[in-house]
C-alpha cells in the first residue's frame, strides 16, 4: 500500500522565495562597506580587527561601522525581521554602502 502523508510545522514558518545574490565588487578599494551584527559570537571584538584587515588590504576603503546599524538577530516574528532588514538598507543606500558585512562566523 502506497500512502502520501503530509505534514505541516506547528511554527507556521513563512515560505521565503530563493532570489539571486548581488554581482562581487571587483575590489573594495575606494568603496564603503557597512557592517551589520546579529549580537551573537563577540562582533564587537572581531569586527575592530576586519576593519583593520580590511584597510591593510584595500587602503582605500571607507567602513561604516556596525554600531550605525541596528542589531539583526535572528530573533522576533519575520515581519520585524523584516523591519530591521528595510532600517539596515535604508541605512546602507544613505551611507552609499556598496557593500555589507552580514555576518561574523560563529
Amino acid at each position: 500500500m502506497n500512502e502520501t502523508v503530509e505534514v505541516f510545522s506547528p511554527v507556521g514558518a513563512e515560505v521565503v522565495t530563493k532570489t539571486t545574490s548581488a554581482p562581487r565588487l571587483e575590489t573594495l578599494d575606494g568603496k564603503t562597506v557597512g557592517e551589520t551584527w546579529n549580537d551573537d559570537f563577540k562582533g564587537d571584538f572581531m569586527f575592530p580587527v576586519y576593519r583593520e584587515l580590511l584597510k591593510a588590504r584595500f587602503p582605500g576603503v571607507r567602513i561604516i561601522p556596525y554600531t550605525e546599524f541596528p542589531a539583526s538577530p535572528w530573533k522576533g516574528t519575520p515581519a520585524h525581521q523584516r523591519d530591521v532588514a528595510r532600517q539596515i538598507a535604508k541605512i546602507a543606500k544613505d551611507k552609499g554602502c556598496d557593500a555589507l558585512i552580514s555576518g561574523n562566523g560563529g
